[in-house]
């Protein structure tokens, strides 16, 4: 089992900044990339960056990039996602998630944190 768990939500003006954190614990070696997701009220869950352990390698949705940047600390087994320039379209509860290097999909998922981004 893998156990990720989110904080570092709140409210925030847009144009403002938010950084996310994630930590897991548990099986860490089971993990071979971490994800951020959202879902806005009445939409579906959506893609936000990923980040792989091993390499560092980045992925952003179109929606983000060049706004949002993940990194990770592996002593500490932290994933973070450092939210600039935001939007009240990124108002969203935001979800940590974990991926096994043999699935095609995250498998553990934290509880989530609230975003909100007022105009």
């Amino acid at each position: 089992q893998v156990q990720p768990v989110e904080s570092g939500g709140g409210l925030v003006e847009a144009g403002g900044s938010l950084r996310l954190s994630c930590v897991v614990s548990g099986r860490t070696s089971n993990s071979y990339q971490m994800g951020w997701f959202r879902q806005a009220p009445g939409k579906e869950r959506e893609f936000v960056a990923a980040i792989t352990w091993s390499t560092g390698r980045t992925t952003y949705a179109d929606s983000v990039k060049g706004r949002f940047t993940i990194s990770r600390d592996n002593a500490k087994n932290t994933v973070n996602l450092q939210m600039d320039s935001l939007k009240p379209e990124d108002t969203a509860v935001y979800y940590c998630a974990s991926r096994s290097m043999y699935l095609s999909r995250y498998d553990y998922w934290g509880q989530g944190t609230q975003v909100t981004v007022s105009s």
